[in-house]
């Protein structure tokens, strides 16, 4: 494909583009909405009427080589007039659902353009790896926010996010200190320990067949004690303070550290190891230069599956005994009170807390694994 020319819509894109353009026509002639007891078409509001109308116009002068940009804005502005006009309306009717639906698939057509434009060698790929996710997350809250308010869903059963934002706001300094209490202290000091013990007997494992033998086994029975039945064994064995959520979180850690570690070692070619045996190398001289390096990949998949266990089983720990601070505990004494706002505050931050996390151990894999095809290739 020739890097000077736009890259053309592929049948998929294509497809996308013809239903944008038949929403934002089918929009036009529907009920919008209600306010103040009139029934209002999508033409009472200016702003949503332009962005519908440039969405269908653009669509189809740019004649199968729509620019991502072009997406990007439409998709945007339509979502924020949307968004804007939300706040008039007293009922929303077939109109307002097909803008939503519109909204959603320009989105959709954005990811896909800009993927495509990647390939052709046109936008960088570090720009596509930001902003697709960026687009299709806040298609998702458009949609969720729209949904709730736009149906009348009860906040009890699903709050909007505005509201959510709201009580995140007001509830910063009591958040921090959840935050401090579990992710700081039970995640990360469990993470450490249970990856490190579970790399340590990884090694013991491959290097003596007996261990292997027995174990393996005894790994395999770890991974499949119920975490409900082994927090409150830990809460009596090390008390409510956050070393019994740590304890949870080795327990949880140390299998998949285990297994992966064990594979990795193994994955090194028979080759290299004859190679690595006529140089007269020691065992500990193989691991360290080929097989660890080897195993590497899946060292890291272990630790990125690890990222994102250890959050849960700190949160659901802490339901089992705990100081007055933290997030499972603050998750179940507001769903006692019904402030379902507080709870999903909770879980925002316990959302954002894991995803940073797993992003910081995938950058570290990058610069460590800067040799594997999958990180050559920008995959991780």
């Amino acid at each position: 494909m020739s890097l000077t020319r736009r890259p053309a819509l592929s049948p998929f894109q294509l497809y996308l583009a013809i239903v944008a353009a038949g929403l934002a026509v089918f929009a036009f002639f529907l009920p919008f909405g209600v306010t103040t007891d009139m029934v209002v078409t999508v033409w009472s509001f200016l702003p949503l009427g332009l962005c519908l109308a440039l969405t269908f116009g653009l669509l189809v002068a740019q004649r199968g080589r729509v620019h991502p940009a072009v997406v990007g804005v439409l998709a945007i502005a339509s979502a924020a007039a949307l968004l804007l006009e939300l706040n008039r309306l007293t009922d929303v009717a077939w109109g307002f659902w097909l803008t939503l639906g519109l909204c959603w698939v320009l989105a959709w057509l954005f990811a896909e353009r800009l993927t495509a434009y990647v390939r052709a060698g046109r936008i960088g790929g570090r720009l596509a790896l930001v902003a697709i996710p960026l687009m299709l997350g806040a298609a998702v809250l458009l949609v969720w926010e729209a949904v709730t308010r736009g149906a009348d869903v009860p906040p009890v059963i699903m709050p909007p996010p505005s509201a959510i934002w709201v009580r995140l706001t007001e509830n910063i300094p009591v958040l921090a200190a959840d935050f401090v209490q579990t992710f700081v202290k039970s995640v990360l000091s469990g993470y450490v320990m249970g990856c490190g013990i579970g790399f340590v007997v990884a090694i013991a494992i491959d290097r003596s067949p007996f261990l292997k033998r027995g174990l393996l086994p005894l790994g395999n029975f770890v991974s499949a004690l119920p975490m409900v039945g082994i927090a409150p064994i830990m809460v009596l064995w090390f008390g409510f303070d956050w070393p019994s959520k740590a304890a949870v979180v080795v327990v949880m850690t140390f299998f998949p550290m285990l297994v992966n570690t064990v594979a990795g070692l193994n994955a090194a070619g028979r080759l290299e190891r004859d190679m690595m045996r006529t140089y007269a190398a020691s065992y500990w001289q193989t691991l360290v230069k080929l097989r660890l390096p080897a195993a590497a990949p899946f060292i890291f998949n272990a630790l990125k599956i690890n990222s994102t266990l250890a959050l849960i089983g700190a949160i659901v720990a802490e339901f089992f005994g705990t100081p007055i601070v933290g997030m499972g505990f603050r998750i179940s004494t507001a769903v006692g009170r019904m402030d379902i706002g507080l709870v999903w505050a909770e879980i925002a931050v316990a959302a954002v807390s894991g995803t940073a996390f797993y992003a910081v151990v995938a950058l570290i894999e990058r610069g460590v694994t800067f040799w594997h095809p999958s990180v050559r290739g920008g995959r991780t």
